[in-house]
């Protein structure tokens, strides 16, 4: 009995067949049977091909933005980068934590590249982006500066921004800090780049700084940049909205985001007197007008009391909801001592009075 269960069934061979075909002893071979296994492996060796290749191709580009900007984080940090050097998280994801340096607590730079590795996610983004004109898949690179205790409070509080206009639902969508902001021109970036700001007091000083060791204008050093700079940013508040119990951790940061370009070197000036003005900052003499920063002041304290209270009031459902459950629970248990007899009309008075209420609502509907 168990030799028969282990026994291959008999091999049937069809009698029309008339292609090519391999015998050996008992062993047949007809390719013109297996066409259809044929072409899914002939898939699945291409898809594993093009994944390698895109995996490889991520890796380079990766290993060049490392290589073009570990000279700048050296001079500028003590530890400028972590002993392994650039961390990769996946094929696609690669991230340097710097820090080291007066002024700055620390710079997390991270690189989300294109899934070149998966070429059917790669199709989807691209057809997607042919669906969505405002969806744009590229190659993300972001500098996130965290300032210290220091700098933080040499620093008022404020959120500045200049960002591509192509962009500006894309960023508002992902960064809650820019949600504060009112979107206007200015003259000295061009058309295609608009400033994200609070208030005019705020742009007017940022404009007017003069950044040290460089030959341009801040304006101008932003907008060098272009077509590779995303958004601009300097803000006291969070990328995604706080809860309560992170309303008390706050911090100032300078974030730049760009698409990375095939030539670091062309984003590097920006990035370099990014470190000056951050220098510029932590000296104090950035200053509003007193009444924008009573605005200021004002616009976070109403956040604030708006996080508060939402926080409250579902605490105050949840408890109210608690309460609904422990009465169903303690009426459950009442029931459940109870007699079959008195069980029964205790379901008919359930019923009835059941029925009056829905009787009720249709003669106030009427």
């Amino acid at each position: 009995m168990a030799s028969a269960l282990l026994t291959p069934p008999p091999i049937v061979l069809a009698d029309h067949y008339d292609g090519l075909e391999y015998r050996w002893k008992f062993l047949v071979f007809r390719p013109a049977v297996l066409q259809v296994q044929a072409f899914l492996l002939l898939a699945l060796l291409v898809y594993i091909a093009f994944s390698l290749y895109g995996k490889a191709l991520n890796e380079r580009k990766a290993a060049a933005f490392y290589a073009a900007v570990l000279p700048l984080f050296t001079r500028q940090f003590s530890q400028p980068s972590p002993p392994s050097g650039l961390i990769s998280d996946g094929p696609s994801d690669f991230f340097v934590f710097s820090t080291g340096r007066r002024a700055i607590a620390s710079l997390h730079t991270a690189l989300t590249l294109l899934p070149r590795q998966d070429p059917l996610q790669l199709i989807w983004q691209y057809a997607w982006s042919a669906y969505d004109l405002r969806y744009e898949p590229f190659d993300v690179l972001t500098f996130d500066f965290t300032l210290d205790a220091d700098a933080a409070a040499a620093i008022p509080d404020c959120i500045w921004a200049v960002a591509r206009k192509s962009e500006l639902t894309s960023i508002r969508n992902s960064r809650w800090d820019l949600t504060f902001t009112r979107t206007t021109d200015h003259p000295s970036l061009g058309p295609a780049l608009a400033v994200l700001s609070e208030f005019a007091d705020v742009t007017d000083v940022f404009f007017k700084l003069a950044i040290p060791h460089t030959s341009v204008c801040f304006p101008g050093l932003i907008a060098s940049t272009l077509p590779y700079l995303r958004v601009f940013s300097i803000t006291d508040q969070p990328d995604e909205r706080p809860s309560v119990s992170t309303l008390t951790t706050k911090s100032k940061r300078v974030v730049l985001t760009f698409n990375l370009p095939e030539d670091v070197d062309s984003i590097l000036p920006l990035l370099e007197g990014t470190f000056a003005l951050v220098d510029l900052l932590a000296t104090g003499r950035v200053t509003f007008r007193s009444d924008t920063r009573a605005k200021i002041k004002k616009v976070r304290e109403d956040v604030e009391k708006e996080i508060k209270g939402e926080a409250s009031k579902e605490k105050k459902e949840e408890a109210a909801e608690d309460k609904r459950a422990a009465r169903r629970k303690a009426e459950e248990e009442r029931i459940a001592k109870l007699s079959p007899s008195e069980q029964k009309k205790n379901i008919e008075r359930e019923r009835k009075r059941a029925i009056k209420k829905s009787q009720g609502k249709l003669v106030r509907k009427a």
